[in-house]
């Protein structure tokens, strides 16, 4: 029996002779018998996968091709992350365009364009905030970006509030309100 009053990781086991496995059992032998503290480690493993292959490009001196290039479908799916809120804020605004819209009574060209307008200028928003994003948080702060979530949030607060103006701009939801908030 091992003395107890020794720590449990200094504890050893001792294995009888006849309890051991014949080496006919497929069972490799030890190559260097046991050693008190040294572990005997396998041969490193290779990783199974790589999350996205790294093309390396040549550098001109420019700082531009320093940082590793990655393929356009891992663009892709960063700019997907987070897409959730843009949806929403486009879909709130669309329904609240409509509104307004159809409110306003007479032809549906010049809103149609009003919408299409601000669309593309949600679009540009978007725009500016990967590019203020990519300026302080990986070039100023050395950070890595995983998803486009801030710039989506952005966008989605930009066409929340867009839509807010156009109910605002609608006589009978401006008078609903009222009397909702009066009442």
């Amino acid at each position: 029996m091992a003395d107890q009053t020794q720590p449990w990781a200094e504890r050893t086991v001792e294995v009888p002779p006849q309890a051991a496995v014949p080496p006919q059992a497929g069972v490799p032998q030890q190559r260097d018998p046991y050693r008190r503290g040294v572990a005997s480690v396998g041969q490193r493993r290779t990783p199974r996968t790589e999350p996205f292959p790294v093309v390396e490009e040549e550098s001109h001196g420019t700082g531009w091709s320093d940082a590793p290039r990655r393929p356009l479908s891992w663009h892709v799916a960063q700019l997907k992350r987070g897409g959730e809120w843009s949806a929403a804020g486009a879909l709130f605004a669309f329904v609240c365009w409509g509104i307004w819209a159809i409110s306003g009574g007479g032809d549906l060209a010049a809103p149609l364009l009003i919408f299409v307008l601000s669309l593309l200028v949600a679009g540009g928003l978007f725009g500016l905030a990967r590019l203020v994003g990519r300026l302080v948080l990986e070039r100023q702060m050395g950070r890595v970006r995983h998803s486009a979530r801030g710039a989506h949030l952005v966008t989605a607060v930009f066409l929340t509030g867009l839509g807010v103006a156009w109910l605002q701009q609608t006589e009978w939801v401006v008078s609903a309100w009222n009397w909702i908030t009066n009442n």
